[in-house]
């Protein structure tokens, strides 16, 4: 491909994401809340494990959507690189820019370099975050040019005010104050170009005021949060969510929670015309990670389909 040419990606007239195989996967640096609580004998990974729960989600993704992979290897401080969420953000499906991240954790700093140089081999311009900025997982399209920026935990907020005034889009900021909801995938996720599922208890009124002019708030609870729900990726009409609820044993705790937020997502799911789709992804878990955290939008062509 010829460096900084067009955007390739536009004419392409499906969904187009990229993921990265969990080849260098593992759990030696706790670098996230929920990794920190857990024992010895609970955070290790399984790498066949992994790779199989991997398969079966690019298996899927790429019968619906076309799926490019992120060139990976065993070196053991990419340990987080099959999170590629957090590696960039494409501005729009026409602008060629590729915004690429500005690792706050520092064992992920060396995926930066990795980033720029697969973006400019698709032909994109790329631009490295002047400040603290942890990808798409940070910063969710809406619509247009309007998108809902995360900040204070991984991301600083002057990197949005850089984006608004380097590439002319509307961001509403809001704060993340929680520690197990420390990217903006884990409480706001657009279910199409009208609806956003957010954790509206993780905000303030104010943020929520910004939020409601710009998208419909479609309200859910922190339980349903902490379950994942909004750590969710749509492709075409399918709404791809984790669950490892085959695991768990009926009537638990963790059980119950998990078992709310299936059927909460599939009550959405049903209103909107849109059909879920649950992966067992528990060997992520042990980074703290759900689906979300695996994909990167290279369009949103799936947000042009109109189901209802």
């Amino acid at each position: 491909m010829l460096k900084n040419s067009p955007n390739i990606i536009s004419d392409v007239k499906m969904p187009v994401f990229l993921l990265a195989p969990p080849f260098s996967l593992n759990t030696n640096v706790r670098n996230n809340i929920w990794m920190e609580e857990l024992d010895e004998s609970a955070i290790n990974v399984n790498s066949k494990v992994a790779l199989r729960q991997f398969y079966k989600l690019y298996s899927f993704m790429s019968s619906q959507s076309l799926v490019y992979l992120l060139p990976s290897d065993t070196h053991q401080e990419l340990q987080d690189q099959v999170y590629v969420a957090n590696l960039g953000i494409i501005i729009g499906d026409e602008d060629p820019t590729a915004i690429v991240a500005n690792f706050a954790s520092e064992i992920r700093r060396s995926e930066t370099p990795i980033g720029v140089r697969f973006f400019e081999s698709l032909g994109y311009k790329t631009e490295v975050a002047p400040y603290y900025f942890e990808g798409e997982a940070e910063l969710k399209h809406l619509h247009d040019n309007v998108l809902v920026g995360g900040y204070g935990i991984r991301s600083d907020i002057k990197t949005y005010d850089w984006m608004e005034e380097k590439f002319g889009l509307k961001i509403v900021k809001v704060e993340e104050r929680d520690p197990y909801l420390y990217h903006l995938d884990c409480s706001i996720f657009p279910l199409d170009k009208e609806n956003t599922l957010v954790y509206t208890g993780g905000f303030n009124s104010d943020e929520l005021k910004e939020l409601e002019k710009v998208t419909n708030v479609i309200s859910i609870s922190k339980d349903i949060a902490y379950s994942g729900i909004c750590n969710s990726v749509r492709v075409n009409q399918h709404i791809l969510c984790s669950s490892n609820i085959n695991d768990l044993k009926a009537g638990t705790e963790d059980y119950i929670y998990e078992m709310n937020k299936n059927h909460e997502l599939e009550k959405i799911c049903s209103k909107l015309a849109l059909t879920p789709k649950i992966f067992n992804l528990s060997e992520y878990m042990k980074s703290g990670a759900l689906l979300s955290c695996m994909v990167m939008h290279l369009n949103r062509y799936s947000y042009k389909i109109q189901v209802i």
